[in-house]
């Protein structure tokens, strides 16, 4: 029989290529979405199938890491072999406006997650491998480069909670013999990443602008420096996590360290464009407290996973701008013939 996962936040970026990597490997996945009014499935078009169909093997199920009753009724109910938590409000900066809401569902969400998954171990005797995402933002102030061992110091309600969801994480190991694994994955970015995220934001400006859609992009602080990946590369390294003979922490990052402006020269100078004459900073796109450098040491994964980037920084940025700027083509088409295109709102 093949194996089961279960994947909070599977709508999210990293949700929908884990999901693609896990049923490539003959995985059942079972996914859990919160309920909306309007469709928040589009990552997963590709991949879904109508449920009716006895073959297929991504099947979705309404819930939320706020409400551990019904994580545990789930948890019961398709019996995980694999948990992979990846359900958070996941923008630093909305996490100042909304400290209480990020602490509950990416904090306790987490909390109530592994009480669920140690009390179907204990039921059941089942071993369920459960893997939590981290963050480099939990290293905050931290001189880099970052390992498992580097201090956290984290600087927004996102981070703090992170750091929580870190250490619940190691007590249910250590207190419970869970097999969990915490993979503290640096900045990752791709042609999924949400459109209020600095490097999408600046993709699709960019495509818009190479075609006279819009002239200006607004954006905070451009010296800000991070180690971006391609999040396809990093969700192979959560699977090889919860392959291991026992669990463990893992930074997962590239080593290189790249900042806003760079990211700008490298995306701009893709279509041929000077992103100075383009971009303004507004005062409302800067944190309370900033987090100047991030770059990851990630040799313990590399040695213990055989896990390395395949995507360099250039790859990465070449891949958002190509698709993002085929984005632009289909809304000046839209636009030619007559279709009134919202205005865009960014966070």
């Amino acid at each position: 029989m093949s194996k089961k996962a279960l994947i909070t936040g599977i709508t999210g970026q990293d949700g929908s290529y884990l999901a693609e990597l896990l049923l490539g490997k003959g995985y059942e996945v079972h996914g859990v979405i919160r309920r909306s009014s309007s469709f928040n499935t589009e990552r997963l078009e590709h991949l879904y199938a109508d449920p009716h169909d006895l073959a297929s093997r991504l099947l979705l199920h309404y819930g939320d890491v706020s409400d551990g009753t019904a994580m545990l009724r789930l948890m019961e109910r398709i019996a995980p072999d694999e948990v992979y938590n990846l359900a958070a409000q996941s923008h630093v900066r909305v996490s100042f406006d909304q400290p209480e809401y990020s602490a509950d569902v990416v904090g306790t969400g987490a909390l109530r997650l592994l009480e669920a998954v140690r009390d179907v171990c204990t039921a059941t005797g089942k071993q369920v491998r459960y893997y939590q995402a981290g963050s480099s933002e939990m290293f905050g102030a931290t001189a880099p480069p970052q390992n498992e061992d580097s201090p956290h110091h984290p600087r927004s309600p996102y981070a703090a909670a992170k750091v929580a969801a870190h250490w619940y994480t190691r007590n249910y190991r250590e207190a419970y013999n869970l097999f969990a694994c915490n993979g503290i994955l640096f900045n990752h970015e791709s042609p999924r990443r949400g459109e209020t995220f600095v490097t999408r934001k600046i993709t699709r400006a960019l495509g818009r602008i190479a075609l006279g859609l819009q002239d200006t992009l607004y954006l905070g602080n451009l010296d800000a420096k991070r180690d971006w990946g391609f999040a396809g590369d990093y969700v192979e390294a959560m699977w090889l996590m919860l392959q291991q003979p026992s669990p463990d922490d893992y930074v997962i990052a590239t080593g290189e360290a790249y900042s806003v402006k760079d990211f700008l020269a490298a995306a701009f100078g893709q279509l041929g464009l000077d992103w100075q004459k383009h971009v303004q900073i507004d005062p409302r796109y800067f944190r309370p407290s900033e987090v100047d450098h991030l770059q990851g040491d990630s040799s313990k994964a590399r040695r213990r996973l055989n896990w390395t980037p395949k995507t360099t920084f250039k790859q990465l940025v070449t891949m958002m701008v190509e698709h993002d700027l085929e984005l632009a083509r289909q809304e000046r088409t839209l636009r030619n013939a007559g279709h009134v295109i919202a205005a865009r709102a960014s966070a």
